[in-house]
């Protein structure tokens, strides 16, 4: 068993919670009597679904959309949040059905990086872009 790090994100497959590792080098994570599976970053769509999430600079902050084309938001396959990463800060927008799937931060950083959530295909990462 692996032991978490900082800022992974491991969900339980059995009822679907999810956790975000703050302080790292800890105990395995354990929820309904079994391990969590940690959720990898994917940063490449191989296939038609596109996630990876786009960062645009705008005036005052960036605007984090999730992939070229508007990524569904049904019951069954939607976007449950939005993360940006900035000059050692973190920022996050939580989606609910009907939303447009992006997020804007305000923040003057330089050194920003985005992930995000699909119910259906998992997490997804969008590099450092400055």
């Amino acid at each position: 068993m692996t032991r978490p790090e900082k800022e992974e994100i491991y969900k339980c497959d059995l009822c679907g919670n999810m956790a975000e590792i703050l302080k790292g080098d800890g105990a395995p994570l354990f929820c309904c009597g079994r391990t969590m599976d940690l959720q990898e970053e994917q940063t490449a769509d191989a296939t038609k679904e596109k996630h990876v999430p786009i960062i645009k600079k705008i005036d005052g902050g960036y605007k984090i959309t999730v992939g070229n084309a508007i990524h569904p938001m049904e019951k069954e396959h939607f976007i449950k949040w939005i993360e940006l990463k900035a000059d050692g800060k973190s920022y996050k927008q939580f989606l609910k059905l009907g939303d447009t799937p992006e997020a804007i931060f305000k923040t003057d950083a330089i050194n920003v990086s985005a992930r995000e959530y699909c119910s259906l295909h998992g997490l997804w990462k969008k590099e450092n872009c400055n």
